[in-house]
Formats: structure tokens, sequence, C-alpha cells
């Protein structure tokens, strides 16, 4: 086992380490689009994102997060954390046609996320109150472009 073993296992161990890194602290994320504009841009911008948050029950409303697609479970999706469960939410229904409101108590279990941008996002609005099992993390800090490097602080209620 000699020479070969010296040099596979430091590379095994490396990649163990950043399996878990990955998978229970944080990742990078690239997020694009219009749904978040003014707070992130169209065509992209690269996000730290940590994990631990989600699973010590430490989201708050104002959070940006990432989360499961309920259409979609392929794809991640990044929106602002509008409500915990318990919460009453009172939201837009159509921004772009009417001014119409409707008010919703977050079920047990879910939470209520929208993007910043109202005219331009598919969101709880469309999709409904998001199961908290489907949320994957929270961003914290931003890295790229370089004119917004730096701590992504939640929005105030």
């Amino acid at each position: 086992m000699g020479e070969w073993s010296s040099r596979v296992i430091p590379i095994v161990r490396g990649l163990c380490l950043l399996y878990v890194t990955h998978k229970y602290l944080g990742t990078t994320v690239v997020t694009y689009g219009p749904s978040m504009l003014p707070t992130l841009g169209i065509t992209g911008n690269v996000l730290l994102m940590e994990r631990i948050s989600t699973r010590t029950g430490k989201l708050r409303p104002g959070d940006v997060v990432f989360f499961r697609s309920p259409e979609n479970p392929r794809r991640v999706v990044c929106k602002r954390l509008v409500g915990m469960e318990g919460d009453q939410v009172t939201y837009v229904v159509d921004p772009k046609n009417s001014d119409k409101c409707n008010t919703i108590v977050v079920p047990k279990g879910h939470v209520w996320v929208e993007g910043d941008n109202i005219y331009n996002t598919k969101d709880s609005r469309n999709f409904g109150a998001v199961p908290y099992g489907l949320v994957e993390g929270k961003a914290f800090w931003t890295l790229l472009p370089r004119r917004d490097f730096g701590s992504l602080a939640p929005k105030p209620k």
C-alpha cells in the first residue's frame, strides 16, 4: 500500500472535507434574473450561502434565502423571507393590474417568500407558502460584482 496510498488518502480526505463543508456549512451561489432587483442584479451575483441558520431555526423575516422550487425541485430559487409560520402576511395579489391585497397566516412548517422586484417575480404569491424543509440556506455575503462586495444585511420590515 505504500506510495499509492500516501498520495490518494490526502486527496480523499480533502474531497470529504469539501463535501461536508458544502452540504452542512455553506457554499457559493450564482444568482441571476430580475426578481430580486434592486438587491441583486439581473446578470448575476456571486453570494456566500450558509446552511447553519436553516438547521438551527435562526432564519428571520428580511433574510435572503435559497430554497428548492415547489414547482420544479431541480431549481434552487433566491427570494426574501417575508413571514415565518404563524405570521400574518399581507401582500398585493396582482401588482401589475390592481392594488388588491390579501392577508394570510403562514401555515405551520412553512415560510412566505417574495422577490424584491414585486412586478417581475414568481414567489409565494404564485405558489403559496414554501415548506421549511425546502429552504437550503441564507445568503450573507456578496462576493461579485465587486461594487456590491460585503455583507448582505436583512431588509427591515
